[in-house]
């Protein structure tokens, strides 16, 4: 209830960004737009907490509209916020002091239901291609096998086979040697008899042997439970609890297919019985109204009409509520040039069979007397502007002194995401708000609703079979009345290259080859980095801040994560097929794609140069490979194909010991397979490089759509990379007082993520590990492992450095974006130039 509350105040502040806002306004209208991208943020995670535990399977419906809508405005919403920025990366701060929010609540949610729901085909995908690698294993293995000879391998055999009689032998004399002692000494003593002081003393040995075993046992348990290779009874009792949470969760989500499964034989049955009794009368009833409208348009006409084709709605497109020049569409006749000249007229519905005709040449005459009309209208606004041209004529020297540029207007586009979030609004509104939660205590669906959504997919089902068959009878009525024959229109296809074979055994092609990979676990939360908190205190100070580790997250869970997640979100949200992530080597670049995979199953193909090297060869060998690459994304959705080292790719001039490799033979089929990817198409091409500069930067910015540029971390960022990898490297360690994590940030400035996770690993060994008891870590220990290594020098991050004080030589000003934000900075700085110069006139 409290989230469609919410929900409705957003969408009451939506109109207001559809006005246009003129540019010296820019700061208040970016502001109103990330105020509205937080409330949005804000509903997309508890729509999805609320999807996640809802049980009502009709309710669940409901709720993944509105998800999936929230989503895409979302997206939307960061679209805009870029378009007006003119940068990849925000300030929100300020905005989150002002709604008494946290840095948490911009983190982006990402629906549970991308792996719950899509368990089963990624469980399939992912069985397939172990099954394939476990093939490929033996044979790797044998390449990698130094292959023997005959008699180098009998010697082998020989002098193991030598080793294990000699071990056995070797036992064998140990038992018989200490049988004859025993025999020995039983011979020479006789039988042993012990005296009443001996035998307590045996008789303690052995109890004190028992108790100290015990005490050791004791003792070990406890080093394990320290350790963190036991649980304590601490740990145990947390334990039942997150146990007995996961049952609720686990009993949860089986009532959840139990009710959609009840749901969905419901759905099948009602379908059966609509179909059986109201299908015949919704069928003869439609042929009776097309059949009707193509009377009153051959009436009116002289001709039969166009039939609109299926994708636009077919007949129903024809029986909707049209204005009449939208209804003659098809018809040619003279009404259509008579709305032209009229103008726009009032929404109309359309006609029943019975009163048809009479409308018919109803809207005929209104729109004649209409056009006649406006005609006397036209004459009379044109004697006005030519007197108005005459005034303006001697106006126009003046104005073309005073004449400036046009000022720039700020607009929010067209959302295809509000209709969706609207229209489950107000079924929420209508169907479930009024209803008191006893009416279905047990969670079941109401099937007054489903009979009537059933009669609605039932009578659209027929009206296609309608279609086709008035389809066939317009075809004939045409060559029966007007002897005119209908050509077939030809519909472009895509060509296949590979007609003959099935996906599977592509599929498997290209993991034998190695273009599919398996990618490693890792979810986006695993990529550390904290936000940044004075962001727009620099920008007011004139510096333009750099992005963090967080926003870098963020940016890949918004324009990867949830369009590839789900197909109703990637067919709303503003299209993006391909991203780049530009970085110093060690900033998790490879890490965030795998990380993409992880959340969404998407299969992992691999297009770098290094790795296409070698495979298809021939003439039409780059066409091959990424034809089929591209089939097998597009039929195996979602799907990530990444490029490392993706300059090579894009090379100005391809180096001479590189030549070999011909990194750039696949760039021209690459670019036209990605143009053909549509909304909807959850294909995702994410390019990595260090070096973008080598590439001819008009080709890269044109393949690649969004660029995201990964910059050294900073202190905050460094600071939560040190804590978190040390407590996920001691296996839970609680950090003591003696290790200064502040310091630790601080020195290790200009050193990426990897560097700090290769400085702890060489700390924080098994031995080390046991010692904490005794020794506690401090700073000291991981500096030196740290100086080791390189740091990311200055000059070299300077190259690529995303807001540079010079900008003829920095590579990202001369991307897009980059030359946007550029040209806007320049635009201020003129214009408070001459604010000021006209200042200084006036004082003197």
């Amino acid at each position: 209830m409290a989230s469609h509350v919410t929900l409705e105040e957003v969408l009451e502040k939506e109109p207001s960004l559809l006005e246009p806002v003129p540019s010296r306004e820019r700061q208040s209208f970016q502001y109103r737009i990330s105020v509205l991208y937080l409330y949005y943020l804000g509903l997309l995670r508890r729509f999805n907490l609320a999807y996640d535990q809802m049980v009502q399977p009709q309710k669940r419906r409901l709720l993944r509209r509105l998800l999936d809508g929230v989503a895409g405005r979302v997206l939307e919403l960061k679209d805009e916020l870029v378009r007006v920025d003119l940068c990849e990366t925000h300030c929100l701060d300020r905005v989150l002091q002002d709604l008494k929010l946290t840095p948490a609540d911009l983190e982006v949610p990402i629906p549970k239901y991308f792996q719950l729901e899509q368990s089963s085909a990624m469980k399939a995908r992912q069985q397939m291609l172990a099954e394939i690698l476990a093939r490929l294993e033996p044979l790797i293995s044998q390449e990698n096998l130094r292959g023997l000879s005959r008699t180098e391998a009998l010697i082998l055999v020989q002098s193991a086979e030598r080793a294990r009689q000699g071990r056995l032998r070797a036992t064998f004399m140990r038992e018989i040697r200490k049988e004859e002692e025993r025999d020995r000494r039983i011979r020479e003593n006789g039988r042993q008899k012990f005296s009443q002081d001996q035998g307590a003393i045996v008789i303690q040995k052995v109890w004190k042997g028992y108790l100290q075993r015990k005490r050791i046992e004791q003792d070990r348990r406890v080093e394990m439970e320290f350790i963190g290779m036991l649980p304590s009874p601490n740990q145990i009792a947390r334990l039942n609890i997150l146990a007995q949470a996961f049952m609720g969760e686990e009993s949860r989500r089986n009532r959840q297919v139990e009710k959609e499964e009840e749901f969905q034989e419901a759905m099948g049955k009602t379908h059966e019985s609509l179909t059986e009794t109201e299908g015949p009368d919704m069928k003869e009833r439609m042929k009776d109204q097309i059949r009707q409208w193509f009377i009153e348009c051959h009436a009116l006409t002289g001709r039969f009409p166009d039939y609109p084709d299926e994708a636009s709605g077919g007949s129903y497109l024809i029986f909707a509520d049209k204005t009449p020049e939208q209804v003659c569409r098809g018809c040619e006749n003279r009404s259509v040039r008579l709305v032209q000249a009229a103008g726009p007229a009032p929404s109309v519905k359309s006609p029943s069979p019975q009163n048809a005709a009479c409308y018919w040449i109803q809207v005929r005459l209104e729109l004649e007397a209409q056009a006649q009309e406006s005609k006397k209208k036209d004459q009379e606004k044109t004697k006005e502007r030519e007197k108005e041209k005459k005034e303006k004529k001697k106006k126009k020297g003046k104005e073309e002194k005073a004449k400036k540029e046009p000022e720039v207007m700020f607009k929010v586009l067209p959302s295809k995401s509000i209709p969706v979030i609207s229209a489950g609004h107000e079924e929420y509104t209508s169907m479930w708000k009024s209803r008191y939660d006893n009416k279905h205590p047990s969670q079941s669906f109401d099937s007054e609703t489903l009979r009537e959504e059933k009669r609605k997919q039932v009578e659209m089902e027929i009206r296609t079979q309608v279609d086709e068959l008035m389809r066939q009878e317009l075809k004939n009525l045409r060559l029966a009345v007007d002897k005119e024959e209908t050509r077939p229109l030809k519909s472009p296809k895509e060509k296949d290259l590979t007609p003959d074979r099935t996906v599977d055994s592509l599929f498997e092609e290209l993991v034998v080859i190695g273009l599919i990979k398996k990618s490693v676990l890792v979810t986006l939360n695993d990529y550390i980095g904290d936000c940044l908190y004075l962001g727009s205190t620099l920008t007011l100070a004139n510096k333009i801040p750099m992005p963090s580790l967080f926003d870098i997250r963020q940016n890949m869970a918004l324009y990867g994560v949830l369009r590839l997640g789900s197909h109703d979100i990637h067919t709303m949200a503003p299209h993006v097929r391909s991203i780049l992530l530009v970085g110093p080597s060690g900033m998790g670049k490879k890490m965030l794609v795998q990380a993409v995979c992880t959340e969404t199953g998407a299969n992992l193909f691999d297009l770098s140069p290094g790795n296409v090297m070698g495979k298809y060869p021939g003439k039409n060998g780059a066409q091959m490979l990424v034809h089929i690459v591209f089939k097998v994304a597009r039929v195996l959705q979602p799907s990530v194909i990444w490029i490392g080292n993706t300059e090579k790719t894009f090379y100005k001039k391809v180096p001479k010991e590189e030549r070999m490799m011909d990194p750039k033979r696949i760039k021209k089929d690459l670019m036209k397979a990605t143009r053909q990817l549509s909304p909807g198409d959850r294909v995702m091409l994410i390019g990595t490089t260090e070096c973008p500069q080598q590439a001819e930067m008009k080709a890269l910015c044109r393949f690649y759509e969004r660029i995201l540029f990964i910059p050294r971390p900073d202190y905050a960022s460094r600071y939560v990379l040190w804590k978190r990898m040390i407590e996920k490297q001691g296996m839970g360690l609680q950090l003591t007082p003696s290790l200064d994590i502040s310091a630790l940030a601080r020195v290790s400035d200009g050193y990426t993520p990897g560097h700090i996770l290769q400085s702890i690993q060489s700390v924080l060994t098994e031995r080390r590990l046991l010692q904490l008891t005794k020794r506690p870590l401090v700073a000291s220990e991981f500096v030196g492992h740290l100086a080791k290594l390189d740091p990311v020098y200055r000059e070299e991050e300077e190259t690529l450095k995303l807001f540079p004080t010079s900008w003829e030589k920095e590579w990202f000003f001369k991307t897009p974006l980059g030359k946007k934000n550029m040209k806007f900075t320049k635009d201020n700085l003129e214009a408070e130039e001459a604010r000021l110069a006209k200042e200084k006139k006036k004082k003197k």
